[in-house]
């Protein structure tokens, strides 16, 4: 046969056996895989890229007759509702029973569960067709946000539902370090579909998982879901300088602060790179999505020690000395102001303490540095103030022989 000569083309060629499945569900599931490839290498809004892909597809197929392309057509029409010409697919004449009950289907349930140091939160909603017999069987949709880049990380969906909702409840009776609840099924609806509107504007998709191939059809149910209930999730806000310099003063009057020593330091260069590497830590969280000092953990301990530190920030000795002994201080006193239990006291600590060795090796090798970041520090090292205008210009023109990119 040969190789089809549009992408049109080959969404046919691929879904030719699509009349032939046995209910709705096996259809939406081959439906959203297809779209899926267009969601993969769109590059900028890949929402509207399948969007318009599906409208062309209606447009171009518009005349076929085959019960696969007459099928696959309602498929694509019902996971993107939206498209241009959605709304005027009718069924042709050869369709499959169950084509009646694409998209047909009504929430049964949903629930939110995540870990206690609030990385991560997981939505699930459980689905059930109208008619189970064409439909299908009870399925879930999964949604996993990553709270520390601020998207929908990826997206599943699957069943039989009750088997999925069973694992998900025994994993976290299990884990002291996990949670669980019933959740309002608006705030589900917008709290996933507003990550996922920045993951759909990613250049590069995370690697892992079902995102792309499963976005439409979880997309498409999610949008069935009612209209929020419940208040929104309160947005992050920055820290004013007098609420920095109130929850630095409460931190050094703490207990973890005493036990790390800081509190004793009196010495002026000890207390300026205390107050810097404080400064970094607060710095750091604002940069955060959720924005929150407080909300520590071995994932956002390695955020900061293993990368930012080292591309946003010049460090001088005394400075790279002191910001281990602060990080421990900071994990111990951010999971005891948030209550979090004391495995997990345990665990940030214990990470903190793993990540310091690899810390100082990257202090040291300057690997990841910015070039921004290194400029400065090459500055620094030669003696001339940062802050100074002058200096730096004076500085300039003494090695423009080493800046000139031109070697003549």
């Amino acid at each position: 046969m040969a190789a089809p000569q549009t992408p049109y083309e080959a969404v046919l060629h691929a879904a030719r056996d699509v009349a032939k499945l046995d209910c709705a569900l096996d259809a939406e599931m081959l439906g959203t895989a297809l779209l899926g490839s267009v969601y993969a290498v769109a590059e900028q809004d890949r929402a509207a890229a399948v969007r318009e892909f599906v409208g062309r597809f209606l447009t171009a197929t518009a005349r076929r007759r085959t019960a696969s392309a007459t099928t696959i057509r309602e498929v694509f029409a019902a996971l993107v509702p939206d498209a241009a010409g959605a709304a005027d697919v009718r069924p042709g004449a050869q369709a499959p029973a169950w084509s009646a009950q694409l998209g047909r289907v009504h929430p049964t349930g949903c629930y939110a569960y995540g870990d206690v140091y609030g990385d991560q939160t997981s939505y699930l909603v459980t689905f059930a067709y109208d008619d189970s017999q064409d439909g299908g069987p009870d399925h879930a949709v999964v949604a996993l946000i990553d709270h520390n880049i601020g998207i929908t990380k990826d997206v599943f969906v699957g069943g039989p539902a009750q088997r999925i909702l069973g694992q998900v409840r025994e994993m976290c009776a299990t884990d002291e370090l996990t949670w669980f609840r019933e959740e309002d099924p608006g705030r589900v609806r917008v709290e996933v579909s507003r990550h996922l509107q920045i993951t759909d504007g990613l250049s590069d998709l995370p690697s892992d998982g079902s995102l792309a191939t499963d976005r439409a059809l979880a997309a498409a149910r999610l949008a069935l879901l009612p209209a929020a209930t419940t208040p929104p999730l309160p947005e992050p806000h920055e820290l004013s300088h007098p609420d920095r310099e109130r929850l630095i003063r409460d931190f050094l009057a703490g207990p973890e602060a005493r036990r790390g020593g800081l509190g004793a330091i009196q010495t002026d260069d000890e207390l300026s790179s205390l107050h810097f590497c404080l400064s970094l830590i607060l710095d750091h969280a604002m940069s955060l999505p959720d924005a929150d000092p407080l909300r520590w953990s071995p994932a956002v301990a390695g955020l900061f020690l293993l990368d930012w530190v080292h591309r946003r920030a010049v460090l001088d000795m005394d400075d790279a000395a002191m910001l281990p002994r602060v990080t421990r201080a900071w994990s111990a006193y951010a999971t005891r102001r948030r209550g979090l239990p004391e495995a997990a006291v345990e665990q940030a600590g214990s990470v903190v303490e793993e990540m310091i060795d690899e810390f100082a090796r990257l202090y040291a090798t300057g690997e990841r540095r910015s070039p921004a970041t290194a400029a400065v520090a090459q500055l620094i090292s030669e003696g001339v103030d940062p802050n100074d205008t002058a200096a730096i210009d004076a500085w300039i023109d003494a090695n423009r022989h080493r800046l000139n990119d031109d070697p003549s």
